[in-house]
């Protein structure tokens, strides 16, 4: 059983059509103590994401009747699944794939063919930065930062936010102000060696921005220092100095 945590009570959700695959990936990670449900297209992969509530879901791209980006597209828009987080299996060399997937929303991905010691450890990764941030609640100016809803509080509103962005503005804000770049952002955030380019954090910034202006009604807490990265601040209250 995975040293991260007791997996016995977690539930993954194989989405691939590939059925020698799918049965493959069933058995390696009931094994290892999960309770697995699978899904041969993706029409069937968001009906049992509601019937199933999985705590992760493998995602292939290439999938019949609705395709894997259209399925991630689709639950990080729902607000009763954006904050399941979601591992793609993408095909070889296909970078915009991956930036695709990632800027949609994705936790992150692994690459066809891949090794299930890989996919494996690239799961329990995603767990492990789940119980790592179960540490309860973080005060960053007025905002109330809660890991274990993944939410954002200012006065009386509150903030649900996808997995990904959640561990954005909660990194940036524990650093008290401390500009990070975009590599320590994606070491951090992202939690693995990826070769993505600069505009996959740019991107998910865009959308927490997006999320706290339209909820909590301001977006200038994440700073941009331009050729430098990003970091969390107070907006001052004539807004000078932000980029929004």
């Amino acid at each position: 059983m995975p040293s991260f945590g007791d997996v016995g009570q977690e539930k993954l959700l194989i989405v691939e059509d590939e059925a020698d695959l799918s049965r493959l990936l069933s058995s390696v990670f009931t094994r290892e103590g999960f309770c697995v449900e699978t899904a041969s297209d993706g029409e069937e992969g968001v009906e049992k994401t509601f019937r199933f509530s999985p705590d992760l879901i493998l995602l292939d791209l290439l999938l019949p009747k609705l395709d894997g980006f259209s399925v991630c597209r689709y639950l990080k828009s729902r607000e009763e699944t954006k904050t399941i987080p979601i591992l793609m299996l993408t095909a070889k060399g296909a970078e915009e794939d991956k930036l695709k997937g990632l800027e949609l929303g994705a936790d992150d991905y692994v690459t066809k063919p891949f090794s299930i010691r890989e996919l494996s450890a690239r799961v329990r990764s995603i767990f492990r930065r789940r119980y790592q941030s179960e540490a309860g609640r973080l005060k960053a100016a007025d905002l109330e930062i809660d890991s274990r809803q993944l939410s954002v509080s200012r006065s009386s509103k509150t903030l649900f936010l996808p997995a990904l962005q959640f561990r954005l503005i909660y990194v940036l804000a524990s650093q008290k102000g401390r500009v990070l770049s975009r590599t320590e952002l994606l070491d951090r955030v992202w939690g693995f060696d990826a070769v993505l380019t600069d505009r996959v954090v740019d991107a998910q910034v865009k959308r927490l921005r997006q999320s706290l202006r339209r909820v909590l009604g301001e977006n200038r807490y994440i700073k941009t220092v331009r050729g430098a990265g990003y970091r969390f601040s107070t907006p001052p209250a004539n807004g000078e100095g932000f980029v929004s």
